[in-house]
This record gives structure tokens, C-alpha cells and sequence, in this order.
């Protein structure tokens, strides 16, 4: 009886691995739904973000800014549309951190599985996450006055340019769960998600920060995709002053390219030694 091996079962090692990264990423998925209370506290972040940045300090934003609150709010929702992605690696970090401690990545390595697969399943969930909070946010959005201007073109590519920092954004998380010592760590380590979401053009512009802060915020990676998704929806920006503000959609492409290039290897490299 001949033995057949995986990539021959499936046709060829790219159909292998598209196939086990989707099988891992309704393991991520059902895990969510089985766990509504989960869910629902993911889901209620992008809901609190447009009601204490848009409601309850966005006048006095916009009177920074003079201008009337409801533009400030024109303003704020691409940044929090970009926040949101960000603040997804808390999630992804301490999600991979428990499959550590659990012993799951170990089972599924022993498993005639795509090594690759075993990390980018979780990357894929995410991904599809990413969409349905974008999703509440641009109803939400909707509902509160705000809308883009440049037709249906540009908006995908705007939620494009997003969705494609939440990929970078959860190799992040993925690479610091596989680091840390445990889910409580990795926790801890959350709280240096909130400079990189605010020291940006997210919440105000840069050109109101001083002018210490204002540099590293320019080159924020978050702040290349609010610029520029803020270009493509068609809402109010503040001048460029900068050389990477005035080429925002380019940044906004190479800098999630750069973070996957980056953390993925890493993160497969640390997969490799875990249990060692």
C-alpha cells in the first residue's frame, strides 16, 4: 500500500497550507462564537471609542483644532478605524500566549500540518474580525453623521489599506505572544499599545503636538494609514508637513509590508523553538 504524503493529498504544498491556515482559522473563530461574552467585549471596543471620541471629547477636540464638532468627527473616525486595528494585538498576544501555556500550538505541530499554517490561521482570523469591527464602525459612523465623499473605489481601497494593517498588526501580537511567559504577561505588555495608538495622527494632528513628539508621530505607521485613508474617504485632514505625510498612501502600503517581513519570520523561527 503506498503512502501518500500531505502535499500530494492536496494537490500541491500551497493548496496544503491555504487549506490548514483556514482550518486554524475556524478554530479561532468558533472559539469566539462559543464564547459570546468574548465577543462581545471585542466588539464593544470600536462602539466605546466612537462615543468618547466623538461625543464626549470631541467638541473640545475640535475647539483645538477650531473646528465645529461634527467636522472634528469627519476627522476622528479614520483615526479610530486605524486605532481599532491596533489595539487588536492585546487580543492576538494573549490568545497565542494561552495556546502556548495550553499546549495547543504543540499538538498542532505534531500534527501533518503546514508549519506556516499553525501561525497564519491565526493572522487570518484576525483579518476576518478586522472586517466585522470595521463593519460596526462604519454603521456606527453612518448613524452619527460621518460619510465619505470619493465613491465606492476609493472607500475599499481605504478599508484595504486598513485591513492590511491589522495583518501587520496581528504578526505583532503573534510574535509577542510566542515571547512572552504566559497570557498574564502578556497582558502587561498591552500597555505599550496605547503610545503607538496615540502618539499618531489619530486622535489630533501632529502639528498640534510638540515638536519632540511630533516626528516619531509622523512616522508612526498608524498615522501613514489614517493620512491616507482620510485622503480616500474624502474627510478633512490637516496639511501634510512632512515628507512621509505628503507620501501617506505609499507609507501606508510599505510600512504593514515591512512589520509582516519583519515579524513573520521571526515568529516562525520561535514556533521552531518552542519546546526546546
Amino acid at each position: 500500500m503506498t503512502t501518500v504524503t500531505e502535499p500530494t493529498v492536496h494537490g500541491s504544498r500551497i493548496t496544503w497550507a491555504t487549506v490548514d491556515t483556514w482550518v486554524v482559522a475556524k478554530r479561532h473563530l468558533l472559539h469566539l462564537v462559543r464564547r459570546p461574552d468574548e465577543l462581545l467585549g471585542t466588539l464593544m471596543i470600536p462602539v466605546m471609542a466612537v462615543a468618547m471620541f466623538g461625543f464626549v471629547f470631541g467638541e473640545a477636540f475640535g475647539v483645538a483644532m477650531n473646528v465645529p464638532g461634527d467636522e472634528y468627527r469627519e476627522f476622528l473616525l479614520p483615526g479610530l478605524f486605524a486605532l481599532t486595528m491596533a489595539f487588536g494585538i492585546g487580543n492576538t498576544t494573549i490568545s497565542v500566549a494561552e495556546d502556548v501555556r495550553g499546549g495547543v500550538l504543540d499538538r498542532m505541530r505534531s500534527l501533518p500540518m503546514s508549519p506556516v499554517a499553525v501561525l497564519a490561521g491565526r493572522a487570518l482570523a484576525d483579518v476576518i474580525l478586522a472586517v466585522v469591527e470595521l463593519s460596526i464602525l462604519l454603521a456606527l459612523g453612518t448613524l452619527f453623521g460621518w460619510q465619505a465623499h470619493l465613491g465606492v473605489g476609493a472607500v475599499i481601497a481605504a478599508l484595504g489599506l486598513l485591513v492590511l494593517l491589522r495583518m501587520a498588526f496581528s504578526w505583532v501580537g503573534i510574535l509577542l505572544g510566542l515571547l512572552v511567559s504566559g497570557p498574564e504577561a502578556a497582558m502587561k505588555y498591552f500597555a505599550l499599545v496605547f503610545p503607538l495608538a496615540m502618539v499618531a495622527d489619530t486622535i489630533v494632528p501632529t502639528d498640534l503636538m510638540p515638536g519632540w513628539l511630533a516626528v516619531p508621530a509622523e512616522w508612526n505607521p498608524l498615522s501613514s494609514t489614517v493620512i491616507a485613508t482620510r485622503e480616500l474617504f474624502g474627510n478633512m485632514a490637516a496639511p501634510a508637513t512632512s515628507w512621509v505625510g505628503e507620501h501617506a498612501l505609499t507609507m501606508a502600503v510599505l510600512w504593514p509590508v515591512a512589520i509582516i517581513a519583519i515579524c513573520l519570520p521571526l515568529a516562525m523561527a520561535r514556533l521552531r523553538r518552542l519546546g526546546r
